[in-house]
C-alpha cells in the first residue's frame, strides 16, 4: 500500500519554500502527500515587500475533524513553519491523535537562523516549539533553533564536535528519539548535518562543499528530502546524505544560473534523479 505523509505548513504562492517544496519533493519519492495549510501568502517573507497574508488557523480544526470522520491514516506527520502559539496548540492535538495510530512525528522547528528569531516570533513561541519537539520522533533544527529551545547562548561559528554532540543529546533528552542538526560546519569550506539516534547513542555526520550566499527555502528542501527518505525506510546516515546532496545540488544549480536567490533554489531540475533513488 502506498504510504501517506501529512505536512502542515504555509503556502507561499511565489518563492520556493514550505508546502510548495514539501509537496513535490515528498510526492516524487512515491509517497502520497496530503497538506494542511496554515496560511497563504502571495510570496514568502524573505526579501519581498508588500506581500499578502491570510491566516488559516480557523480552518485547521474543521479540516482535521473531517479527516477523523474518514479515519485518515498517515505514515508520518510533518510540520514546518507555523504562524502562532495558537497553531502550536492545535498541532499538539493533531500529534496526539496521530501518535496513537503509530504515525512518525517529524518536526522542523522553523523559527530562527543566524542567531536570531524570525521577526514574527518571541521566546514564548520558541518554548512552544520546544514542547512540540518533545512530542516528536525526529526533529530537524538548525543550531540557532537548537540553542533557543535549550535556552543556551548562540555560539556563532565558535564550536567544536564536542559541543555539537552535547547539543544533539540534549535535544534528544527533550523527547525525540532522533535529532538531525543542520548547518553544522567544522571548516570554512564544508557544511552539512549531524544525526543522533538515542537507541544506539550513535552520531553520524555528512558534509558537502559550502556555496557562497544565503538561499531561501533550503531548510524546507532539506527536511522534505530527509523525511521522504526516512518514510521510504532509508537508514539515517543514508537519509542525511540524500538530503544534503539534494539540497547542495539545488543550490549549486541556482548559483550557476545567477537567478535571484530570494525566489528559492532550483530543486525541480533534480526531482527526476531524486525519484530514481526510491524506485
Amino acid at each position: 500500500m502506498q504510504k501517506r505523509v501529512i505536512t502542515i505548513q504555509d503556502i507561499s504562492c511565489v518563492g520556493r519554500c514550505s508546502l510548495t517544496v514539501a509537496l513535490p519533493i515528498i510526492s516524487a519519492a512515491g509517497i502520497e502527500t496530503s497538506i494542511l495549510p496554515t496560511a497563504i501568502l502571495s510570496t514568502h517573507t524573505g526579501g519581498f515587500e508588500g506581500y499578502t497574508f491570510r491566516d488559516l488557523t480557523d480552518d485547521i480544526e474543521p479540516i482535521v475533524d473531517h479527516w477523523k470522520s474518514l479515519s485518515l491514516q498517515a505514515a508520518a506527520v510533518y510540520t514546518g513553519y507555523l504562524g502562532s502559539e495558537h497553531q502550536q496548540k492545535l498541532i499538539a492535538d493533531i500529534f496526539t491523535a496521530y501518535k496513537a495510530q503509530g504515525s512518525l512525528i517529524f518536526v522542523d522547528p522553523a523559527m530562527a537562523d543566524n542567531g536570531q528569531l524570525y521577526p514574527a516570533f518571541d521566546m514564548d513561541f520558541a518554548l512552544g516549539m520546544r514542547d512540540l519537539c518533545a512530542m516528536a520522533d525526529l526533529i530537524v533544527p538548525n543550531i540557532t533553533e537548537a540553542t533557543l529551545m535549550l535556552q543556551r547562548d548562540y555560539p556563532g561559528d565558535d564550536y567544536d564536535q564536542e559541543y555539537i554532540e552535547d547539543l544533539l543529546r540534549s535535544l534528544s533528552d527533550l523527547g525525540p528519539g532522533q535529532v538531525v542538526l543542520t548547518g553544522v560546519s567544522f571548516s570554512f569550506d564544508r557544511i552539512g548535518a549531524a544525526a543522533y539516534t538515542r537507541a544506539t547513542d550513535s552520531i553520524d555526520y555528512y558534509f558537502t562543499n559550502r556555496i557562497d550566499g544565503y538561499y531561501h527555502g533550503t531548510g524546507d528542501i532539506y527536511s522534505s528530502a530527509l523525511l521522504a527518505a526516512i518514510v521510504n525506510d532509508t537508514p539515517i546516515f543514508d537519509a542525511i546524505k540524500i538530503a544534503c546532496e539534494f539540497t547542495f545540488e539545488s543550490i549549486k544549480r541556482t548559483y550557476a544560473s545567477g537567478e535571484d536567490p530570494k525566489y528559492g533554489v532550483d530543486f525541480e531540475s533534480g526531482l527526476g534523479e531524486f525519484a530514481g533513488l526510491f524506485d
